[in-house]
């Protein structure tokens, strides 16, 4: 009998080991990510909305609104890369909160502007440079650090937060504009983007070790925090060079430069105005991005389901040709009611919005290993150069042919070109198989 107490007690696991595991500290820095994203995603529902107002009281031209939406687009894209290396240098919490603050200063500053030239520097070059620390790399720096499981549905759930914002802001942002003018809409974003920075500095982590935990999924002890790396823009600037020249980095540049030039240069920038041209209310267009944002949400998250699952090179070739296919119809669709037709376009190009993104991460990590979150951060670049491109040739081909409809053709044979591109991208090892570090 004391034997067999004394084997029970030895086998027995202690009372608080026995109750089910807590949750892993990983998913509360995702849900701070998350949150984070959403906030600062409010600068970005406004671009769209300024170009009426802004030719209205300025006269500005289209095009000239354009170019400074297509310089802040571009920013957001080149700044990604450094940023991500950044954050491996100095922190998470600092480049972040430090992020906030520039898009705070520059959303702010656009009250006071008289000349298009400001519009450029204050919404185009300071916003920018802001929102490109904040960009998609972030999201996959969060998913690299805390998780070695899930990463492909945790890419998904951040990458939905840039939808959750919108659907947060944009109707606001609207009725905002429509009711007291553009000024107040700025310093909503403004305000909102400095709101977020205590809320990262005081629940942001940048490590698993800093909690003294392994990353989420990871069964050994955990992992001495890294030693910050010196030389951030030199990193970068090394890790684009030696992806540059593999032939993977080319395609997936390339098809996520048409993914920026379809989604943020395309639809978020222009889809308002041009439903505007064809008697839609402002409010009612913005509503209907609003509602894609809902859709946007549900997609990528399913996409980062379905990569943790299947071929990402597939899923992308699945999304590009989809979302080709619905911007054909698109200026049939276009009038001045919201009825079914449109709502299904708005449904189903909401499911495709971003949900190129977590397929996307996936393979820049299976090509390119630790480096992989500065890398897609060049990758990113090229979706917001595409993006600034169109955003910019959008307004310039509405002010010489006087519609949008060459725009919704020509960015739908993009996509059908960026679906074969997907197709050709060689696999150099199983799907989720980091290479061996150096």
């Amino acid at each position: 009998m004391t034997q067999t107490a004394e084997t029970f007690e030895r086998h027995d696991p202690p009372r608080a080991r026995r109750r089910g595991p807590r949750v892993h500290r990983a998913w509360f820095v995702a849900a701070v990510a998350f949150v984070t994203i959403i906030g600062a995603a409010g600068f970005a529902s406004l671009p769209g909305l300024l170009i009426e107002p802004l030719h209205d009281e300025y006269g500005w031209s289209r095009g000239t609104v354009g170019f400074a939406v297509s310089v802040n687009l571009a920013l957001y894209g080149l700044t990604a890369p450094f940023a991500a290396a950044l954050m491996d240098r100095f922190g998470i919490r600092q480049v972040v909160a430090c992020a906030l603050t520039v898009i705070s200063v520059g959303a702010g500053l656009t009250v006071f502007m008289t000349e298009a030239w400001q519009l450029v520097l204050c919404w185009g070059v300071l916003v920018g440079l802001g929102s490109g620390s904040m960009a998609l790399a972030f999201a996959a720096t969060i998913a690299n650090r805390w998780f070695s499981k899930r990463r492909g549905l945790v890419t998904g759930i951040l990458t939905a937060a840039g939808a959750s914002g919108q659907l947060v802001f944009l109707p606001l942002l609207s009725w905002i504009v429509d009711r007291h003018g553009w000024r107040p809409a700025a310093v909503t974003v403004a305000v909102v983007a400095l709101a977020v920075v205590p809320f990262v500095w005081l629940l942001m982590r940048d490590h698993p070790a800093d909690v003294g935990l392994a990353a989420y999924g990871d069964d050994g002890p955990p992992a001495p925090r890294p030693e910050p790396r010196p030389g951030a823009a030199r990193r970068a600037v090394r890790a684009l060079l030696s992806a540059a020249r593999t032939g993977p980095f080319w395609l997936l540049a390339g098809t996520f430069a048409i993914c920026g030039a379809s989604t943020n240069g395309l639809i978020k920038t222009h889809f308002v105005p041009a439903a505007h041209d064809h008697g839609m209310a402002v409010t009612a267009a913005a509503s209907l991005l609003a509602v894609i944002g809902i859709f946007d949400i549900i997609g990528t998250i399913a996409s980062g389901w379905f990569t943790d699952r299947f071929d990402a090179r597939r899923l992308l070739a699945v999304y590009y040709a989809l979302r080709g296919l619905s911007l054909m119809f698109l200026p049939m669709l276009l009038s001045d009611t919201v009825h079914p037709p449109m709502i299904f376009f708005i449904v189903f190009y909401g499911l495709d919005w971003v949900a190129t993104v977590p397929p996307t991460i996936a393979l820049c990590r299976e090509q390119y290993g630790e480096d992989s979150a500065i890398v897609f951060g060049w990758v990113l670049a090229s979706h917001q150069v595409g993006a600034g491109l169109v955003a910019f040739l959008g307004g310039a081909a509405r002010d010489a042919f006087g519609s949008y409809d060459v725009v919704w053709y020509a960015s739908g044979a993009l996509c059908a070109i960026a679906a074969l591109m997907a197709l050709v991208i060689r696999r150099t090892r199983p799907q989720g198989a980091l290479p061996a570090p150096a």
